[in-house]
Parts: structure tokens; sequence; C-alpha cells
């Protein structure tokens, strides 16, 4: 087959190219959905790293559907990668791909979101960490009272590892009754408006009389605070991602705390793993790699675990610093004494 022939192939096929006719390997990347803007930065320094290894980078997105993902990573498959990088739409609908990449010998990132299959690589944040640091911070405001949680998607095993985190940090007083969870519902696709239901729900249901929100992502809390403002309420509410808006959020009082992950770092870090893996380094000869085996099935996988930045009021300037948003974004209407606004 001709360059021009698999050129065109790609097109038809509605993947999305960086230098896609460079010598070099095949890095293929599914993308379950772009709705989240942590994505595109993900996927910027991805195609840094790939492209700085010589290799290439197609993608495709998935566009919330599991049947797609598996029609996009068979095309990639077809189209000869070397390596596959998968951000799993559903953690059980994906084996099927799995157990196709493996056949043909194509090693396989799990990215940000668990694939429980010992021939995949798991890199990802911290996300029980995550969990953990979004209670810690919402309880050093509001140690008591009432509590609701929105959940992430129920087919992603983050939002069980973040419950798992947040758990840990609240259960003892939740079994002693000095906390109580007076709401708790799953947000398909993590989408904000199926939060801001969900929240609105369970304002109605406890008359407004809630103390504090412990929201698994940062997009969600942006339904949330919109549920809250609508009633007139301002309560201590955490987050994670980073998101812009979020961060904005923090410094003017209606979010408590943005846990940040570095998607920059993530993505870099997915680029050269998947190189790596492409030119037959072994998934357990990758450097800082560890045994997780934190799954609902216990399956030891090679991992590696960023560690993540908790955002608040008291340290913003952390990611002005970094570079990752501006002081105008960061601090449009900041309260008074907002570290990196005043």
């Amino acid at each position: 087959m001709n360059k021009l022939i698999i050129a065109a192939a790609v097109a038809a096929a509605g993947f999305t190219g960086s230098a896609a006719l460079a010598e070099g390997m095949s890095i293929g990347v599914s993308w379950a959905s772009f709705q989240e803007e942590r994505w595109k930065i993900d996927e910027a320094a991805m195609v840094a790293a790939i492209e700085a290894a010589g290799n290439t980078y197609v993608s495709a997105d998935a566009e919330s559907s599991s049947a797609k993902q598996l029609t996009d990573i068979e095309a990639l498959i077809t189209q000869g990668v070397d390596a596959l990088v998968i951000n799993a739409w559903d953690k059980d609908a994906i084996a099927p791909a799995i157990e196709a990449a493996a056949n043909e010998g194509i090693p396989v990132i799990g990215y940000d979101r668990l694939i429980e299959d010992d021939r995949t690589f798991y890199l990802t944040f911290d996300n029980i960490g995550v969990g953990r640091i979004i209670a810690k911070s919402v309880q050093a405001v509001q140690p008591s009272g009432n509590y609701a949680i929105i959940k992430g998607d129920p087919g992603d095993p983050n939002a069980m590892f973040l419950l798992q985190g947040m758990m840990e940090v609240i259960g003892a007083d939740v079994d002693a009754g000095k906390i109580k969870i007076v709401g708790e519902s799953f947000s398909d696709g993590w989408k904000p408006e199926n939060a801001q239901k969900n929240m609105e729900q369970i304002l109605t249901a406890n008359d407004n009389n809630v103390d504090a929100v412990l929201s698994e992502n940062d997009g969600m809390a942006g339904g949330v605070v919109a549920a809250l403002s609508a009633q007139g309420l301002v309560i201590p509410v955490g987050g994670q991602d980073g998101d812009l808006a979020a961060i904005n959020r923090v410094a003017r009082g209606t979010q408590t705390v943005s846990v940040w992950k570095d998607a920059r770092d993530l993505g870099k870090a997915a680029g050269e793993i998947a190189s790596a893996l492409a030119a037959g380094t072994s998934m357990d000869a990758i450097a800082g790699a560890t045994k997780f085996t934190g799954g609902e099935k216990g399956i030891a996988i090679n991992a590696i675990l960023l560690d993540p930045t908790p955002l608040t009021r008291d340290n913003l300037s952390v990611a002005i610093n970094g570079g990752h948003i501006t002081k105008e974004q960061a601090c449009a209407g900041a309260l008074p004494g907002v570290d990196g606004c005043n």
C-alpha cells in the first residue's frame, strides 16, 4: 500500500495524525471522549513526546461510545500501530480490544483509567490519593455536618478509587455520626449537567440542608456550584483536574480545592513509555514501574502512579507560576488574600 493510499485510509477512518507519514514507529491513541478540558492538554504533551522519539501519533475519539472505541482500536490495529494508548470509556467493554492487541503483539497502556489486564501498563495519577486530598481539604473547612458526594461515571474505575480515598478520610466520622452522607449519586459520563441535576435532587430532598460537597472532578463541581448558586448557597466543594474555571472558582471562594493532576506530566510519560514499549522494552523494565493490585480483581499490573497537587486559596500561585493558568484567568473576581492574586 503506498503512502497516498495509507493517508486516505487514515482520513477515512476518522483518525487525526501528527506527522502522519513520518518514519519511525506509530503510536495509536484511543480517547474515550474529548469533552473534558484536560484531555487536550494531555494530548499536546503526548504528541510532543512521541515525536521527540521519532515516532508518529495517530488518534481517534470514541465520543463516549464503547462500541465506537472498539471499532477505533480495531482500525488502529489494522493500520499497523506499534503500541496503543487507551483511555478507556468502559473498563469491561474494552476487553475485546485488549485481546485483539495481544494477539497482534501490540503493547497497550491503560491511560488514566484502569484496564485490569496484566497485558496492559497502567499510567495514571494516584486517584485514591486524589480522593483523600479532596476529602481532607473539604473536611478542614467543614469538619462535620451533612455531606453530599457527587461521583463520576459508574463504568469508570476512577469513580470508585476516588470514593475509596474519600471514605478513608471521612469514614470514621461518618460511622461516629459526626458527618452524615445525605446524598450520593453517580453522574453518567462525568457530565456537569448530570452532576447539576444530581445536586439539585439532593438539595430538594434535604430542604437545602447540605454543608459540604465532595465532587469527583472539576467539571461536575461546576454543575454542583451552579445548583448551589441557584439556591443562594456557598458551601465547601471539592473537585479535581485543575480545570481553569475551577481554579478561578477557588479564587472566588465557590470551590474549596481543585486537585491538579498536571496533564502535561502524564501525557509526556505516556508518549515516552509508549515509544519504549513499541521499541521492545518490556513493561516491567520501564523505569519507575511498580506493581499495582488495587483493581476489583486484584490483578498485578505494571504501573506508574504520579503524585497530584492540591490547589487551594493558599497556594494558587503554584499553578500560575507553573504556566498552567495565567494570573488574569485565575484571579478574576478573586477574594482578598488568595495566594498569587493579591
